[in-house]
């Protein structure tokens, strides 16, 4: 009976563990961004003509709702714009420093991960921000002093934008770009409300489980609409995921995700859900 009483025992303490081994990635899993520090930065206001153009800051706003959808703390979560008194939602300076101690000041309380998001114009040499440029080597020194070794991911909404990964790549991150770093990408017209990349960014994320479903959806999305559009070279974009990060970001589920089950179980580009 002592043998039975300690069989039972163990049986008993199995099954708690086995209880408390699944409870607890349950509700650590049910806001897995809610302690991750985000900025999203429009870097310019003109189209490609040189005339003026909504599309960058239409999609800073909308790419900061859809991440507070995603599951963001709007506490966490900064904006910025080269022209932000045009703007009732206060959006900060678009400026280096600013956004270097905007992501600092977030990253020391929200600890657990960072996104840095960009729509601009770009150039072999970086992004467009304001008046000049922001070189590789510089935004990897805000995110190495800002959000060291932690979840970072990185999305780059810009012409030439394959151009930062080799520079930003690190085993803790996550990149994707617009575009190959020897091609443009497409929508910076005056009457475009968003570019394509930022448009399927946007289409993409509320069927979206988590950033790798998320970009591959968007790569897709990207190739179609330019097949549609007639524009050509394709911008091919690309996406970077560092060893450390990658078994991690399928944990890391969006806040109400449930993506088609045929468009995530095929992956067809050409499926329109997709």
């Amino acid at each position: 009976m002592a043998r039975i009483g300690r069989i039972g025992g163990l049986f008993a303490a199995f099954w708690s563990f086995l209880a408390l081994a699944f409870a607890l990635p349950a509700a650590a899993a049910e806001d897995p961004f809610s302690n991750w520090a985000a900025i999203v930065v429009a870097g310019d206001w003109h189209a490609h003509s040189g005339g003026p153009s909504e599309a960058f800051d239409n999609a800073r706003r909308d790419v900061g709702q859809a991440l507070e959808k995603a599951g963001f703390q709007p506490s966490n979560l900064r904006e910025f714009s080269v022209r932000p008194e045009r703007y009732k939602d206060a959006p900060l300076k678009s400026d280096p420093m600013a956004i270097f101690q905007t992501l600092s000041t977030l990253a020391s309380k929200a600890t657990d991960g960072c996104l840095i998001y960009f729509t601009s114009h770009g150039a072999p040499q970086g992004v467009v921000l304001d008046q000049g440029l922001m070189p590789p080597s510089m935004l990897a020194t805000i995110l190495d002093r800002a959000c060291p070794n932690r979840p970072t991911v990185v999305v780059l909404s810009a012409c030439f934008s394959g151009v930062f990964i080799p520079t930003l790549a690190k085993p803790n991150r996550m990149i994707l770009t617009a575009a190959r770093r020897d091609r443009t990408s497409f929508g910076c017209g005056e009457a475009d409300k968003y570019p394509f990349f930022d448009d399927c960014f946007l289409q993409s994320m509320p069927k979206a489980d988590d950033f790798p479903d998320l970009a591959t959806d968007v790569q897709a999305c990207v190739a179609k609409r330019e097949i549609v559009e007639g524009m050509h070279p394709p911008s091919e974009p690309q996406l970077w995921i560092g060893p450390a990060l990658r078994p991690m970001l399928p944990l890391l589920a969006f806040s109400g995700a449930s993506p088609p089950a045929a468009c995530a179980a095929t992956r067809d580009p050409t499926a329109k859900a997709c």
